[in-house]
């Protein structure tokens, strides 16, 4: 019996062996990740800080996941650095 080829059948093609997709997430919950509020996420892709991406129509955003854990690991980064160069005095670090 011969196989047939992929051009020959009408079946959807399947993903590469070992693709993974990245999980999307909403801007709704990005914000419930980060615990900050609608316009800061908004702010923050506007920026460019938090990297995403518009789909279809008005207002339909997402954020891979890996994005969002890039942005978290920056921010982090950033304090830090902001804490060792003494831009940011110990009383402001309250919890909100």
């Amino acid at each position: 019996m011969m196989a047939r080829r992929t051009e020959d059948t009408d079946a959807p093609p399947t993903p590469a062996a070992g693709l993974v997709l990245p999980r999307m997430l909403t801007l709704d919950q990005v914000k419930e990740v980060l615990n900050v509020n609608t316009p800061l996420v908004y702010a923050l892709v506007r920026s460019g800080e938090l990297r995403a991406a518009q789909f279809g129509g008005r207002n339909v955003w997402r954020v891979r996941e890996d994005d969002l854990l890039a942005y978290i690991e920056a921010a982090y980064e950033k304090t830090a650095h902001r804490i060792a160069a003494g831009q940011i005095p110990e009383e402001t670090i309250t919890e909100d």
